[in-house]
């Protein structure tokens, strides 16, 4: 149909004078492929990163969390510089422990922290930007190994390495 006494004008082009040549703008963008990549997410300073595990680490402290480690990512993925990992022995516990790790970064300055699964999960999941903070129940811990599955050539930090306040020397 084509122009039929109500002033619309409707052309459907149903074949393309090259066939390699796509009709529609979907199939256009089809065609040109996916769009070139987000630039790569920018490393943070050292000192910043430094700052917010001391902030987490410290915080997870005081709730009690155990086996806090640190995992360093730099240079082994794209979404994180670092990632932390602790347990904790109940879902309140847990979820109390993600909600002090956001408030206390947010009273930093950093209020776009992501949280998932802290309605009563056996793993939160907090998302600081250049930090991941991973909360387990024992068993889900040990389920997930996340540390087995990046790697045992990790570098990982305990916690007492990046407290708060901590000079360059070592204390045992």
């Amino acid at each position: 149909m084509s122009g039929t006494g109500s002033g619309v004008k409707t052309i459907i082009k149903t074949t393309s004078t090259d066939p390699q040549v796509p009709v529609t703008p979907r199939k256009k963008a089809a065609a040109a492929g996916p769009k070139k990549a987000a630039a790569k997410r920018t490393k943070a300073q050292p000192d910043v990163l430094t700052k917010l595990l001391g902030i987490i680490t410290a915080s997870l402290e005081d709730d009690k969390a155990e086996d806090i480690v640190v995992l360093d990512l730099v240079g082994r993925a794209s979404f994180a510089d670092s990632m932390v990992i602790a347990t904790g022995l109940a879902d309140r516990q847990i979820a109390s422990m993600a909600h002090h790790i956001e408030r206390k970064l947010g009273e930093e300055g950093h209020k776009n922290i992501l949280v998932e699964g802290a309605n009563g999960s056996d793993w939160v999941l907090l998302d600081a930007g250049d930090i991941v903070v991973h909360l387990f129940k024992p068993e889900s811990r040990e389920l997930y190994a996340l540390e087995r599955m990046w790697g045992a050539d990790l570098d990982a930090l305990d916690a007492e390495e990046v407290a708060v306040g901590q000079g360059s020397d070592e204390q045992d």
